[in-house]
């Protein structure tokens, strides 16, 4: 919404909650609401979810009624409205089992190609909802994009070993080699998406930082990723060095996104090689409006053992 006020489009934001950036408050299940809200709407983006950190929180019913019965509420209007586009934020957490190599085995290469798995309820109605998408494109005609983001939210990272092994900036810079993405890079694609989906008509693309490893270094990102990052960018030891931050020894996947770039024309600017720069150049390692944006936090309450409540 911040990105979209300072453009040409004319944007309408709904929340269940009441924001500055927010015109009307409700909830997507609500089918009602939902049909108000798309009159003389062109383009819809669909980033309303529950998510990972509301597992614990949340029924598995709360899950279906927000991520599929929400969903095909948007689209039913949708497609009554005459909408243009339709762009569902999705997550690359649908790959679920698919991104744990066996042992012994080379980091999982993501791809668009490689078939998901998911692994919780999250997972499950993420992939369903994707699935509707597809569905009302064949049958209906809707252009509809899917965005399978990775993580980009600021929040503390929910594995306590993580926190307590590295400095959450460090932690997030490290990941920029192959599971996050700036928030700037992730509304730019939201924007491509629903400027280039009637012309692409259907299409699922990952979005994440540009991974500077190629197709043949997963074996050895498995045994020692310090040694393939060097590589690559050699110029991380030292800024690393100079701010007691550690590379991660081993990495278990990596996002590509070489098809979002090639079919929707994004170009993130936030990889690892840019942000060791800016670090080097005593600037902070987000965009502007990662900062603007800041942390929001997943709950109304806090807890003692982390952002959120695992399973």
């Amino acid at each position: 919404m911040r990105a979209l006020e300072q453009s040409s489009h004319e944007a309408i934001g709904i929340d269940i909650q009441s924001s500055p950036f927010t015109h009307d408050v409700g909830s997507i299940i609500e089918r009602s609401f939902v049909k108000r809200c798309m009159r003389g709407v062109e383009a819809v983006l669909h980033t309303a979810t529950l998510h990972k950190p509301h597992i614990a929180t949340h029924t598995r019913q709360d899950f279906v009624d927000t991520n599929i019965t929400g969903t095909l509420n948007l689209l039913e209007e949708a497609m009554s409205a005459d909408v243009r586009s339709f762009v569902f934020t999705s997550t690359t957490s649908v790959f679920g089992r698919a991104l744990t190599p066996p042992a012994g085995g080379p980091a999982a290469w993501i791809t668009e190609e490689v078939t998901p798995v998911p692994k919780n309820i999250y997972g499950v109605t993420k992939l369903a909802a994707e699935n509707l998408c597809d569905l009302f494109h064949h049958r209906s005609c809707l252009a509809c994009i899917v965005l399978r983001t990775s993580q980009f939210f600021p929040e503390e990272d929910d594995d306590r070993t993580a926190r307590q092994t590295y400095d959450s900036d460090n932690l997030k810079v490290n990941e920029l080699l192959y599971r996050r993405a700036d928030l700037e890079d992730v509304v730019s694609a939201h924007i491509l998406a629903m400027q280039e989906a009637t012309t692409i008509g259907f299409g699922r693309y990952i979005i994440s930082a540009t991974t500077p490893f190629t197709r043949g270094d997963p074996h050895g990102l498995r045994i020692d990723t310090p040694a393939v990052v060097k590589r690559y960018v050699p110029a991380f030891e030292e800024e690393y060095r100079r701010r007691s931050w550690s590379m991660v020894p081993t990495i278990d996947r990596v996002y590509v996104s070489e098809l979002a770039k090639a079919q929707l024309g994004w170009q993130p600017r936030y990889d690892f090689g840019h942000v060791i720069e800016r670090l080097s150049a005593s600037e902070d390692f987000q965009s502007s409006l990662a900062r603007a944006v800041g942390s929001k936090g997943y709950h109304a309450e806090s807890f003692v053992e982390g952002p959120y409540p695992t399973e």
